[in-house]
């Protein structure tokens, strides 16, 4: 078989539907990490996150026949692991928080190090202060690298509507951001 790795996710996905199944791998492979950190964003626990993740592959491998090769993938199984995550949020009780380990780190000196991390530090704080409205889309803009068309599947919100939401969350970031520097 010809390297898979050079296909589009939407490509894996029909050889996987019509040919080979255990092409799936593929599709862990590319999403595995970036699936985790996202689910560890919204959960704030390891196992939780990798609890969310394992459900969203399974599902994913479940409902691929359902999937509409014409759109993005990537945005698909993104909303799946979102779905998942505030599953075990629900069941577990917890509230949103993001995490406290973004990776800041310059590896230049100790300085910038402390900076860094005094920054990340408040960074965090502020986060924590604004509901999951704004800080959600804010995360997936921001951390994951999201387009706001990303972010409406996702989401499933209008597309108008992250980009409202992204804007008054940077000005709500700023506020709470200046309010607590004080």
């Amino acid at each position: 078989m010809a390297d898979i790795s050079n296909l589009s996710d939407e490509q894996v996905v029909k050889l996987v539907r019509e040919k080979d199944k255990e092409v799936y791998i593929e599709i862990i492979k590319r999403y595995q990490n970036k699936l985790m950190r996202y689910a560890f964003y919204l959960t704030q626990d390891d196992n939780k996150a990798a609890d969310a993740v394992q459900e969203a592959f399974i599902k994913t491998y479940v409902n691929l026949n359902g999937f509409d090769i014409k759109k993005k993938f990537s945005s698909w199984i993104y909303r799946i692991v979102h779905n998942e995550a505030m599953n075990v949020l629900n069941k577990h009780g917890k509230h949103l928080q993001l995490n406290e380990d973004f990776d800041f780190d310059s590896g230049i000196n100790v300085e910038d190090d402390f900076v860094k991390k005094e920054l990340q530090a408040h960074t965090n704080s502020c986060l924590r202060q604004m509901s999951v409205m704004y800080r959600e889309p804010l995360t997936l803009y921001f951390l994951e690298e999201k387009s706001y068309e990303e972010i409406s599947d996702i989401l499933r919100i209008p597309v108008g509507t992250v980009g409202t939401r992204i804007n008054r969350a940077k000005v709500l970031m700023r506020k709470i951001c200046q309010k607590t520097k004080k």
